[in-house]
């Protein structure tokens, strides 16, 4: 009975310290927010369930090759004739934003490649010709490509500080924060981009870019979220976001 009763007080001090006596703690489900994440601001653009909230680029409605399956939104197959980077379709966002945090997880297949751009114009063909784009990559399939086009760079302009994702057919958690000119740009977890938009160095950059053809890129400060067809499959979930509130002018 001492014995037992030496258990019970043990397992009582445990857990008031928070520890999990039946194994490791569970990670979140998909596509929810807890509500620490609720009271901080974060909303869902992605329900897990339906399209609702995203159109394609230029159009109404979602293009035929992005479905919304077994709990994520997925570039499934391409649209004909599309003129997004690899002939496909990109989906946007139906609504704007200028400074935000986001957050979303990503999964591509060998070879696979995409993006998430953000400040989305919709007056050119496509979106990566005016709108900054956070590469995703199978970074094994490319081991001479230019570093500034890896996955997590500011594509063609800002190289990641290292490579951090996980190998095709697993999650990479994706961050990109917008705060006025300030951009980071986060990989599981850990911080591999982050510059200014808009100053001395990131104007050089672009003029020395596959952009500086495009007078216009980079230029805008608020617009749709886009994701990329890149005629890869790609599946995203738990795309979730926090409007931030508006930097004062320097």
């Amino acid at each position: 009975m001492k014995a037992r009763s030496l258990l019970f007080v043990l397992a009582a001090a445990l857990l008031a310290c928070g520890v999990n006596l039946g194994g490791a703690e569970q990670a979140q489900e998909p596509n929810t927010l807890t509500e620490a994440e609720k009271q901080a601001g974060w909303k869902l653009l992605f329900d897990g369930k339906t399209t609702a909230g995203w159109r394609g680029y230029k159009m109404e409605t979602l293009p035929p090759g992005w479905k919304a399956i077994d709990g994520v939104l997925a570039r499934v197959s391409g649209g004909a004739g599309g003129k997004g980077a690899g002939g496909g379709d990109d989906v946007v966002t139906t609504e704007e934003f200028e400074n935000f945090d986001l957050s979303l997880e990503c999964k591509i297949t060998a070879k696979g490649n995409s993006g998430v751009l953000y400040h989305v114009s919709e007056e050119p063909i496509t979106a990566w010709h005016y709108a900054p784009e956070v590469q995703i990559l199978d970074n094994s399939a490319w081991p001479t490509r230019n570093p500034k086009q890896l996955a997590g760079s500011c594509y063609d302009l800002y190289a990641p500080a290292k490579d951090v994702t996980k190998p095709p057919g697993q999650w990479n958690q994706m961050r990109i924060l917008v705060s006025g000119a300030h951009v980071e740009h986060w990989m599981n977890g850990e911080k591999v981009v982050q510059y200014e938009l808009w100053s001395d160095d990131w104007k050089q950059r672009v003029a020395a870019s596959k952009f500086k053809v495009h007078p216009k890129f980079g230029t805008f400060k608020k617009g749709p979220i886009a994701l990329q067809d890149h005629t890869d499959r790609i599946e995203f979930r738990s795309i979730k976001i926090r409007p931030l509130p508006a930097t004062p002018a320097r």
